[in-house]
């Protein structure tokens, strides 16, 4: 992943490998890393009675794999354009195989939030790099089909991780969620070394205090999110924490402007379709992960459902980006990329929408059911077009380096919505009741689906097909 906009790729020239061999090779790890993001949803319940952990260890559960995953990606880009791709890659698929196991020998919440943290700086090295390495492999004239499977194999994750959660905990127990992972990833380390090829960058040195600064900065100010309702916005552990990350933040790009070898050069947003781009990444993310965050254990908690049974229920909005997102690779060229952008998110916030005022403590499935498959739908037609905006609104070296920018505010969008929607949640709810968990996710799922709605609107202003600029 080339973190230097004018250095040359240094690719070793070999027989080209069969597509499906290398769509196998990145969409198995791939596949792995996404459903961990969702994988524990339907299992929190159980989690939470066997491990005594709180509603802010259940949002560390998810937080402590999303915050290292995105403080981390452009530095695992970095590492992969000195030492080579290939290698960091599998060394990325190899530290979050290990931090499976220990995740599954938690005993305790503290236990299971380290080893969450030790597989988000393994997975940081495996998405941005899978599709740069897909990239790398494929001709220019199939990159937008096999960006499109890339991304209905990331929308597979999500589809199957609620269920595979659910299943799990039912028929076995919950720590086989990550034991899953052991046998899959030394498949995947096999296919990955003997599949693709290695390639590096322009090799610039890292950035030590960028990634200090970013990393910083982004764990106070969603520590502060997490904190807010139960110690008090006002309170000045809170205050603190926010105002800190926010200067961190700042002192961060003011440090990226200024760095020769910036880990994020800020003239990659004066491109337009790629700044705008980022934005709307950064509200799906936050919008829908935030949601189905709570919608997943809504099943349970308030309809008094099974894992299994809850995971299922989710899966006309979680099989809908598998089935989708392939055809948006395929016919992004004709549809146009902001149109099916556009029409995702619209879609997505429709269906997000119509859940948060359906939701009460008696609704029916079937009043539920079309809301999902809309949301499902939408965020289909946004996996793929979103990925592809993104690689082609800059020049061919800043490829690697937008990957990992994209991938960037996913998981960073992933941790605030989470955070932030748990947040509205616990003011105005909780879990001591049926209508507490109700009067908490019914203005909490609303405010996802505003967020994704204002990233609708800025959608509108994106190019229509991915252009230089």
């Amino acid at each position: 992943m080339s973190l230097a906009t004018d250095a040359p790729e240094r690719v070793r020239q070999r027989p080209a490998r069969p597509l499906a061999a290398v769509l196998a090779a990145v969409g198995i790890p791939t596949f792995m890393v996404t459903l961990d993001n969702l994988v524990v949803t339907t299992a929190l319940p159980v989690i939470r009675t066997e491990l005594g952990a709180s509603l802010a260890d259940l949002q560390w559960f998810v937080n402590a794999y999303t915050l290292p995953f995105a403080a981390f990606l452009l530095t695992a880009a970095a590492l992969g354009d000195r030492l080579g791709r290939r290698r960091m890659y599998i060394a990325g698929i190899v530290v979050f195989t290990l931090a499976s196991a220990a995740a599954a020998l938690a005993t305790e919440p503290w236990m299971l939030t380290a080893a969450r943290a030790v597989q988000g700086l393994g997975g940081a090295a495996v998405a941005p790099l899978s599709l740069t390495l897909l990239a790398q492999a494929v001709p220019d004239r199939l990159r937008n089909a096999a960006v499109g499977i890339w991304g209905g194999i990331s929308g597979l994750g999500v589809a199957v991780g609620p269920v595979v959660g659910g299943a799990v905990v039912e028929g076995l127990h919950w720590s086989w969620i990550f034991w899953l992972n052991v046998p899959v990833g030394v498949v995947a380390v096999v296919l990955a070394g003997t599949t693709l090829r290695e390639s590096r960058g322009g090799a610039p040195r890292l950035d030590p205090l960028g990634l200090l600064l970013s990393a910083a900065g982004m764990l106070l100010l969603v520590w502060g999110v997490v904190d807010g309702p139960d110690r008090g916005w006002t309170s000045a552990r809170v205050l603190g924490m926010l105002v800190s990350g926010s200067a961190l933040l700042a002192l961060f790009l003011a440090w990226q402007a200024r760095n020769r070898t910036p880990m994020l050069p800020l003239s990659l947003f004066r491109s337009r379709g790629f700044g705008l781009v980022s934005i709307v990444t950064l509200t799906f993310s936050a919008g829908a992960f935030g949601s189905v965050f709570l919608l997943a254990q809504f099943f349970q908690v308030v309809q008094g459902l099974g894992p299994l049974e809850a995971g299922i229920r989710t899966l006309p909005w979680t099989m809908a980006p598998m089935v989708v997102a392939p055809l948006a690779g395929i016919f992004a060229d004709r549809a146009g990329v902001r149109n099916l952008i556009v029409a995702g998110q619209v879609l997505l916030a429709a269906g997000v929408l119509w859940i948060a005022l359906a939701t009460t403590t008696t609704v029916s499935y079937g009043d539920l059911v079309i809301a999902f498959v809309l949301a499902g739908v939408g965020m289909g037609l946004t996996f793929a077009p979103i990925s592809t905006m993104a690689l082609g609104s800059v020049t061919e070296a800043e490829r690697g380096v937008a990957s990992g920018a994209n991938n960037t505010l996913r998981e960073l969008g992933v941790a605030v919505g989470v955070a932030t929607l748990a947040s509205v949640f616990s003011s105005y709810g909780g879990y001591t009741s049926h209508e507490a968990f109700v009067d908490g996710i019914r203005p909490a799922v609303l405010v996802g689906a505003a967020v994704i709605a204002a990233g609708a609107v800025v959608a509108i202003w994106l190019p229509r097909r991915p252009n230089i600029s």
